[in-house]
């Protein structure tokens, strides 16, 4: 899938235009949560989750619900094995490992950064970071692997006897 493909797919082809990102109107949840797509190439993705009330898992601090951090570090995991040259045509999560470091801000952006390492015939696996502007003082870390459905491969010319 091709760097623009994707963008569109993810977020139906409308941008904000504000700087932070297209809000993810391909995928319904995310943009009931407001994550934004920042970019997704060669295999790393970059999402927002501007901090939201709505979100918020303790109302008495403010902090975001680690439901909210999940939610986006597996949409994010998810967009990186999408921007790989693997021609994966579909993914599904098939384990997702967080660990909370510490809480998010109240009031702030939280960014989420994956990267997928490896694409094997069936699953492909991938590492993330949530963190608000310094990615090493993270939020939450996460270590995923997905099954991916890929783009058939056309016969060599050898197998067509």
């Amino acid at each position: 899938m091709s760097k623009t493909d994707l963008h569109k797919r993810m977020t139906e082809g409308r941008a904000d235009g504000d700087g932070t990102g297209d809000l993810m109107t391909g995928i319904p949840h995310s943009a009931a949560m407001g994550m934004r797509l920042v970019s997704a190439t060669d295999g790393e993705a970059l999402m927002l989750l501007p901090y939201d009330e709505n979100l918020v898992g303790d109302v008495a601090t403010g902090i975001l619900g680690g439901g909210a951090i999940t939610a986006l570090l597996d949409t994010c995991c998810g967009a990186a094995v999408f921007a790989t040259k693997a021609g994966v045509m579909s993914t599904a999560t098939l384990d997702l490992r967080i660990d909370y470091m510490r809480p998010a801000t109240p009031g702030e952006t939280v960014q989420a950064r994956a990267t997928c390492y490896r694409v094997a015939r069936s699953v492909a696996f991938v590492r993330a970071l949530a963190y608000h502007d310094d990615p090493d003082r993270p939020i939450a870390t996460a270590a995923a692997a997905f099954i991916v459905e890929r783009k058939p491969e056309k016969p060599k010319p050898e197998d067509q006897s």
